[in-house]
């Protein structure tokens, strides 16, 4: 029987890779149209919903609430499960790695805070849930985030901007695969406890090991230079989302990871792409080495 999932931004980072992950498995698709549909009436006959609805930082106060209450009210009218793209952002800057179901809670600073909120909301209001917990994105499109709008910006010329300290973990999450990965939870939803924290363990890499890595994809050198921060924080007084930058600042400067035991204990045969194939579908196909070019050689799916 042909299952139904609801894709609530579908344009998005996630919701486009979600929506190629279970089209891709065999399930109907359906994707929210803001002008056209109504969130009661799209829910009707729908087995999953996967909430990717994420807001632009300075309105996390005022509609990341919302939003959710409506997600979590209409999922309990058809008793649909919801899959929540989950993040980091939970966790305090003393919180010692690795961060688990087990780690407190305890981000004090604004968007941490909406965070914490937004999650016990879930847990509490006993509708089936799925939070498939990641760190930062890497996308096969450019798609506004840290690595394509920051970090390879310059790669052309040789340079890997990075905008923490280059030598400490930090928790990656290649989108193709924490896609198929929610398609996987979402297939055996049935035998998992009614509200699950699932972190990804996707990629823990240093600035310094992807720089590395770079260099190999290119076949060029590759200059690793820390990002300048001062413009960001002089922006604060006129532009909201500075502030919200520098606020989730400590993430670049706090070594971090993801417990992959409780997802390996649900999915042991996940295949995670390697990490050098996940970067080299990330960059610009004019900065890879032909042979590396999934554009233009076939050869690209060697990479390992």
């Amino acid at each position: 029987m042909v299952q139904t999932v609801l894709i609530l931004g579908a344009t998005g980072r996630f919701g486009r890779n979600a929506a190629a992950a279970f089209a891709a498995a065999g399930w109907r698709v359906r994707r929210f149209e803001r002008k056209a549909d109504t969130l009661s009436s799209a829910v009707q006959g729908v087995d999953v919903i996967v909430n990717a609805w994420n807001p632009a930082y300075p309105d996390w106060a005022t509609q990341v609430p919302r939003l959710h209450a409506e997600v979590i009210a209409a999922a309990r009218s058809v008793d649909a499960t919801v899959i929540v793209p989950g993040n980091v952002y939970v966790f305090g800057a003393d919180t010692p790695a690795p961060w688990s179901v087990a780690s407190p809670h305890a981000a004090a600073n604004p968007l941490g805070r909406i965070r914490r909120d937004m999650e016990r909301a879930y847990r509490d209001s006993g509708v089936r849930t799925i939070l498939l917990r990641a760190g930062d994105f890497i996308d096969t499109a450019a798609s506004g985030n840290w690595f394509d709008q920051i970090m390879i910006a310059r790669l052309a010329r040789g340079v890997f901007t990075y905008p923490g300290q280059p030598d400490i973990a930090h928790a990656w999450a290649y989108l193709p695969d924490l896609a198929r990965a929610a398609v996987a939870l979402a297939e055996r939803r049935d035998t998992l406890d009614r509200f699950e924290d699932i972190a990804f363990p996707g990629y823990t890499l240093t600035g310094q090991e992807i720089a590395a890595h770079l260099a190999q994809i290119t076949g060029r050198s590759v200059r690793l230079k820390k990002m300048n921060w001062l413009p960001i924080r002089l922006a604060q007084p006129v532009w909201k989302l500075a502030r919200s930058l520098c606020e989730m600042r400590y993430l670049w400067n706090t070594p971090h990871s993801l417990d992959g035991a409780r997802f390996e204990a649900l999915l042991p045969d996940f295949e995670a792409t390697a990490v050098a194939r996940a970067l080299a579908t990330a960059l610009p196909r004019e900065t890879l080495r032909p042979v590396l070019n999934p554009q233009k050689s076939r050869s690209a799916q060697t990479i390992r």
